[in-house]
């Protein structure tokens, strides 16, 4: 009895042992297989199988959530510098983790290279409550992008891939996500091919490490393992100008994937053509605060009807408050009166202290004590000047400052005529202003030379500053008589001035020849004359009056009722800005304006005066800065090709 119980006991156990293998097996082959490959320069699809199938995703479901992470980013919902708390949804999440604490700050920037490298999922919930406020309304916006992007088998519940029921994609859209990646944000795009990285709690590795050092030209890009799913991976691959992306679904194992993802990208660089335009696909529609979010009901419950053939019904959700009102002010209570008293009581106290203590102002003192105080000079008026005053009786100083500025002593006995009049030489006929004699009708022949000196040099031409300084610093020497005053026929008389050379005091002496009259006609001699002291100055003193005499010459010889010669010139005010920066030649004005701008925000340094300008040449659209020198020109073009942008400096 005993020995028959045993063998029931042993054919019991081999059957649940068969039992268990059976399940092994039929769980090994549960995950169902899917691949795609595709030209990443413009979406051709190179080979498929069962490439719409929805299938769980794993951790490519990471790929989403990172796009949506660079997307807000992009507009400025938050930083790579943003710090987020993790929660205790975060670090409860089940691992593959970073190690993350509940109340622990960190960046998003360590976050994200956790999730792309590590696989983190307790990272990937971290950035998806930090973005969005919960993973429900993370996961939502992700399902919104999958659509808007052309992901139409595709459902995301959560940021990390982990196995849940309707969190379901396909290997089209697995492929296509990688696509987008690459084309929306290459500057992030590197992450996926680094071999490890800091996440600023720890250095990680990357999962697809064996991949990226086994197949030459891979860069990237996600792996991912449940059960449910089997081993997954999107891989990119560059080998000259042939770029493929490949992804596969239920790999076996983590040999197995690789050498079978191999095989897929090797096709597609077998297939793909040599040259290809590259078409970027469109960039999907933001889909993050202010976005409208469209859910479509199901048409059986229509109006609680059960017609399937009606239309379905669009609601559409307004994620953005349309207005913000201010908030209604605190209310303040009224401070009790007793205080207020007793401020009160306190200030003029205090006032009436500080009164106290103040002297007396003095009394102001009367206006006859000021008047008496004040000096004797100001009270007094000046004496007035008299009306003449003669030569004799002036101060020597007015003498002497008379003879710097150019002047001579002459002999009275020569302004009486009897010394010129012996003496009847052409260079006798000095220009002498007596009481008897007119002044003459011709010029001294020295100043008539100096003026046809100047007319032949053209009346806009002007004697030289050390030219005339010299003549009128040249030596003088005084006239006693008749035969002196001959041999200087350039000598001009002067009878003296009827006031003084100063007023109330000296001035300068290059402002002396204004008091005296060089044109006086003829009449009453002064008393100065009859005091036998008479002022004579050289008439190459007066080069400037020779000069405007030329001018007038020549304007008289003019015809009459001719109009002066306008000598146009060209004015250089501005610079001489005749030169450009050329950007180059766009298909739509749209594509100018937006270089033009770009390049002002990059170079508004060395382009701050240039004019913004586009001109359409043959269907193209010419951008241009205008406006700009030579250097700035040149040195903006320098600055420009430093950062890689097409630029040509336009000539005038």
């Amino acid at each position: 009895m005993q020995a028959q119980f045993l063998r029931i006991c042993r054919h019991a156990l081999a059957f649940t042992v068969m039992l268990c293998a059976a399940f092994i097996g039929a769980g090994a082959q549960a995950a169902p297989y899917a691949a795609m490959v595709m030209d990443a320069r413009n979406g051709e699809v190179i080979f498929a199988r069962n490439h719409d199938t929805r299938l769980h995703p794993a951790s490519l479901t990471k790929m989403m959530t990172l796009y949506v992470a660079f997307e807000a980013i992009k507009h400025g919902e938050v930083t790579l510098d943003t710090q987020f708390t993790v929660s205790a949804r975060a670090a409860g999440t089940s691992c593959v983790c970073l190690g993350l604490r509940p109340g622990q700050r960190i960046a998003l920037r360590y976050l994200i290279r956790a999730a792309a490298l590590r696989s983190a999922n307790d990272a990937s919930v971290v950035i998806a409550e930090g973005i969005s406020g919960s993973v429900e309304a993370f996961a939502d916006r992700m399902t919104r992008t999958a659509r808007a992007m052309g992901m139409s088998n595709t459902t995301f519940h959560n940021p990390h891939g982990l196995t849940q029921a309707g969190h379901l994609s396909s290997a089209r859209d697995m492929t296509i996500l990688g696509r987008q990646l690459y084309f929306d944000y290459p500057q992030y795009f590197n992450i996926f091919s680094r071999r490890s990285d800091d996440a600023g709690v720890a250095t990680v590795p990357n999962t697809n490490r064996r991949f990226l050092d086994a197949y030459s030209g891979a860069d990237g890009i996600k792996t991912g393992f449940t059960r449910a799913a089997g081993f997954n991976l999107t891989a990119s691959a560059r080998r000259g100008d042939k770029h493929i992306i490949a992804t596969m679904f239920g790999g076996s194992s983590t040999a197995a994937r690789n050498a079978h993802v191999a095989e897929l990208l090797d096709i597609g660089f077998s297939r793909a053509n040599a040259r290809v335009a590259t078409r970027a696909p469109a960039t999907p529609a933001y889909q993050g605060r202010g976005a409208v979010a469209v859910a479509q009901a199901p048409a059986a419950s229509r109006n609680g009807d059960e017609d399937t053939s009606a239309a379905a019904k669009t609601i559409r959700l307004q994620m953005a408050v349309r207005s913000s009102p201010r908030p209604a002010a605190r209310p303040m209570r009224a401070p009790d009166p007793a205080v207020l008293l007793a401020v009160r009581e306190s200030v003029d106290a205090v006032v009436s202290e500080i009164a106290a203590a103040q002297p007396p102002e003095p009394a102001p003192a009367p206006v006859a004590e000021l008047a008496a105080l004040a000096p004797q000079a100001v009270t007094d008026a000046p004496p007035a000047r008299p009306e003449s005053l003669a030569v004799a009786d002036a101060p020597q100083t007015e003498l002497d400052v008379a003879l710097a500025a150019g002047f001579r002593l002459a002999d009275p006995e020569f302004l009486d005529g009897s010394a010129a009049a012996t003496d009847a030489s052409p260079e006798a006929d000095a220009l002498t202003l007596t009481d008897a004699s007119p002044i003459p009708e011709a010029r001294p022949e020295g100043l008539a030379d100096t003026v046809a000196d100047i007319q032949m040099a053209g009346s806009d031409t002007a004697p030289a500053a050390d030219t005339l300084i010299a003549l009128a610093e040249a030596p003088l020497a005084p006239i006693s008589g008749a035969d002196e005053a001959t041999d200087d026929p350039e000598t001009l008389t002067w009878l003296g001035a009827e006031a003084s050379f100063f007023d109330d005091g000296p001035e300068p002496i290059e402002d002396m020849t204004a008091h005296a009259d060089l044109d006086i006609g003829a009449g009453a001699i002064p008393a100065a004359v009859q005091s036998g002291i008479i002022l004579t100055s050289s008439t190459r003193n007066l080069e400037t009056q020779a000069i405007a005499a030329a001018v007038e010459a020549q304007v008289d010889s003019q015809p009459q009722g001719a109009a002066p010669e306008i000598v146009p010139r060209l004015s250089t005010s501005d610079g001489g800005r005749l030169w450009g920066v050329s950007l180059g030649q766009f298909n739509s004005r749209a594509a100018a304006e937006r270089s033009l701008i770009t390049v002002k925000m990059a170079e508004a340094n060395s382009l701050g005066n240039g004019v913004s300008r586009i001109r359409q040449t043959n269907g193209r659209f010419e951008a241009a800065f205008a406006g700009l020198t030579q250097t700035e020109a040149e040195r903006a073009c320098l600055r420009l090709q430093a950062r890689s942008m097409d630029c040509a400096v336009a000539y005038p």
